[in-house]
């Protein structure tokens, strides 16, 4: 490394209104969440000091220290003189799918599988960055609303960081998930209605227990963890970027994260300046807000009503990021799209059986929006498309029985 500095992280601001609320000798001076306009927190970093220091052959390097998510720390918050908590979380396949390929007519179409991750999906990026700086800021407990995955993942990393967790989750949360959260000594809250009021239970147990929340986007790290998903996809293709992204968007912070990693890359000069994938949020017909408000061309989504699908992931009502998930949609010209339960099940099989992935049910709704969108010609044959399967299906026991199993 060719400076003795330990962190590039410049300043934070309100992503939504630019004002800068920490920098300089009062930087990571203690636990934030929203800033005061009521909006996720922003992470810049001086790029232009890690350009000229930091090579990008640097990062692939086999002998640079630390493996996983946590070899882009000069893209990660964390002081570099610090060991982060982690679980060896990052580094994921990146898969063709020749078959599929072929069924569609597609030139080149990859799987991004997270399913592979510690805990089974991809919120341990997210919970491996927020935990370690949780902890590095005085946090004592930590306390999350989860409408699956997160919970068992906070549960996780908190473990290994030696921190009391709290989780709360509807109480139709896929057993195993609830399961893994008592298996990793956290405190499991069982709540009557959905992730948003999961949210405010939490919110308002957080004092009583002394807790710090991470929820989705209300702190600033979470996002940074997830950042690396477009930090990795882009080195694993030989530093260029694909021509569209696929991706389930419940909270949507892997889609947020993803377009500011390319951004920071562009300017570092280490991807095309210009190029950027199409994003595809995908969402279930039965809680779509992003969908509804991407057609409707609005700024905000309102919250949708008496969401329901079997993708646990994609039942989040509301999101606090919906501007910043908006934005990314139209800055890439990207476009929305929402399937029916019935078909994502179908494609959650599918997909599974022509790639050898253990596809979530997540993961088959972005084959079947593909279907779609390369049907009505948005998609062209001669392009690449990149699909993320968020989590493993090992853990949807629930939505496993419903699949249909094919004919002999």
């Amino acid at each position: 490394m060719a400076s003795a500095r330990t962190s590039y992280l410049h300043r934070l601001r309100c992503s939504l209104e630019g004002d800068v609320l920490q920098q300089g000798a009062n930087l990571l001076s203690g636990l934030l969440s929203l800033s005061p306009a009521g909006k996720p927190i922003w992470c810049d970093y001086d790029l232009k000091a890690i350009g000229a220091e930091i090579d990008r052959d640097q990062i692939s390097d086999a002998s640079r220290a630390g493996h996983g998510m946590w070899r882009w720390r000069e893209l990660l918050p964390l002081p570099m003189d610090l060991e982060p908590v982690s679980l060896g979380e990052g580094d994921t396949p990146l898969l063709r799918a020749p078959s599929l390929e072929d069924e569609l007519e597609l030139d080149r179409l990859w799987i991004k599988d997270e399913g592979v991750n510690p805990t089974g999906s991809f919120k341990a990026r997210g919970m491996s960055a927020a935990v370690t700086m949780a902890k590095h800021l005085g946090a004592k407990a930590l306390v999350v609303p989860s409408a699956g995955n997160a919970g068992g993942a906070m549960a996780a990393y908190g473990a290994r960081a030696g921190l009391a967790t709290h989780v709360f989750v509807p109480e139709d949360t896929p057993e195993i998930n609830q399961l893994e959260v008592e298996l990793y000594g956290g405190n499991l809250y069982r709540i009557d209605g959905l992730i948003d009021e999961c949210g405010h239970q939490a919110a308002a147990k957080k004092d009583e227990l002394d807790a710090f929340a991470l929820s989705t986007l209300k702190e600033p790290y979470r996002l940074e963890g997830k950042k690396t998903l477009g930090l990795e996809l882009a080195e694993q293709l030989g530093w260029r970027v694909p021509d569209v992204i696929f991706y389930p968007t419940g909270g949507g912070t892997g889609l947020i994260g993803m377009q500011k990693a390319f951004d920071e890359l562009a300017t570092l000069g280490w991807i095309d300046p210009v190029k950027r994938p199409r994003m595809v949020c995908v969402q279930s017909t039965g809680c779509a807000p992003m969908v509804r408000a991407f057609e409707e061309k609005q700024t905000f989504a309102r919250p949708w009503e008496n969401a329901r699908t079997c993708a646990s992931g994609l039942r989040v009502p509301g999101a606090v990021g919906d501007f910043l998930i908006l934005r990314a949609l139209r800055e890439s010209l990207g476009t929305a799209v929402a399937v029916e339960d019935a078909a994502l099940l179908d494609d959650m099989g599918a997909l599974s059986a022509a790639t050898g992935i253990c596809a979530a049910p997540e993961g088959g709704a972005c084959l079947t929006a593909l279907r779609s969108l390369r049907k009505s010609g948005w998609i062209k044959s001669h392009e690449e498309v990149v699909i993320f399967n968020t989590g493993t299906g090992a853990k949807y026991l629930e939505v496993l029985r419903q699949l249909k199993k094919p004919q002999p």
